[in-house]
């Protein structure tokens, strides 16, 4: 069976909220998802998942440290992730408060991996961002990346 990991770093719920609503989306689509923060996730990890989306809150127009720690520490399976399908969503407090460079800096890292990164035509293009909680928009969007990267996933499968 597929199977795709949500890991997010959370400092004030609000990432975490669109994890889980990513995580909704995935087991809408009848794939097995694990939802975890990112302290919980080790880079040998990410071996064991066909897809990996991955989620930050905005700091200084990229990821938080411990995400960036985590793809760091992925060095060592270099070439092992190929393959395997990935996407990234972001939160910020403010309208232009660098939710795009944030995503794109997470997808850079997955593209050095080889994997396959699912955009969305519709919506948010590069991933589902947030400014503050999640509002109705942005709920439909992580729903929506959830269902769009868990059908890849079974494609590929």
């Amino acid at each position: 069976m597929a199977k795709l990991l949500v890991v997010y770093y959370s400092r004030t719920g609000n990432t975490e909220k669109m994890a889980k609503l990513i995580g909704e989306g995935v087991k809408e689509e009848g794939v097995e998802v694990e939802v975890k923060k990112v302290e919980d996730v080790n880079a040998e990890d990410l071996l064991d998942f066909d897809g990996i989306i991955m989620g930050s809150p905005t700091y200084y127009g990229s990821m938080a440290a411990d995400l960036k720690k985590l793809l760091d520490d992925s060095v060592k399976f270099h070439g092992k992730l190929d393959g395997k399908v990935g996407a990234a969503f972001s939160s910020s407090a403010n309208i232009g408060g660098g939710n795009e460079t944030t995503i794109m800096d997470i997808l850079k890292g997955f593209l050095i991996h080889g994997m396959i990164i699912q955009g969305d035509p519709k919506g948010d293009h590069y991933g589902p961002v947030a400014i503050g909680s999640p509002d109705k928009r942005s709920t439909k969007g992580c729903k929506r990346m959830g269902q769009r990267v868990a059908g890849l996933v079974k494609a590929l499968k």
